[in-house]
């Protein structure tokens, strides 16, 4: 089976459950923006020489997987929407716990590009506001219904943020 299957040649895709929608749609929208934002965490975690924080970002991409899932349901089809759940949220909470009580994060905004693990965050931070963005359009539109999507899109910005400042803080 090849990757290539031509069926998006014309400009449409499948979402799930297959209903083909343009590839405008604002739901493929926010599928590549969380692509992307994944790709831009693997890439934070290849430059990431602290093994705890590559850890996390690791799994981080793989709940971006049930996020991206999230907007490919129906508003009335829930189940992948149900994945995004607050257990999501609290693990990025905790992660802003640790981080904070880490130590050495700045209290106000902070240059990026100290660091390139660093800087890939800070680009992989402002990938996700864009998806939180999408979301937002999505909920309003009621095309997605997923408030937990929203909250962890959001609480993620923040992580990506504080992981950035935590590597340069580990760095000096």
């Amino acid at each position: 089976m090849s990757i290539t299957t031509r069926s998006g040649d014309g400009g449409s895709t499948s979402l799930r459950g297959g209903s083909r929608v343009s590839k405008a749609d604002p739901r493929i929208g926010f599928y590549g923006a969380i692509d992307e934002l994944g790709a831009h965490i693997g890439l934070a975690r290849s430059l990431c020489q602290d093994a705890e924080l590559a850890g996390w970002l690791l799994a981080i991409q793989r709940d971006l997987f049930k996020v991206g899932g999230a907007a490919g349901a129906a508003p009335v089809q829930d189940e992948a929407a149900r994945q995004i759940g607050p257990e999501l949220v609290a693990v990025l909470d905790e992660h802003v716990r640790r981080a904070e009580a880490a130590g050495g994060i700045p209290k106000d905004w902070a240059l990026t590009g100290a660091l390139p693990a660093a800087a890939a965050l800070d680009v992989a931070r402002t990938v996700c506001r864009r998806a939180e963005r999408v979301a937002v359009g999505l909920a309003e539109s009621g095309a997605v219904s997923s408030p937990p999507v929203l909250a962890y899109l959001n609480r993620l910005s923040d992580v990506l943020w504080l992981f950035a400042r935590l590597l340069e803080s580990r760095a000096q």
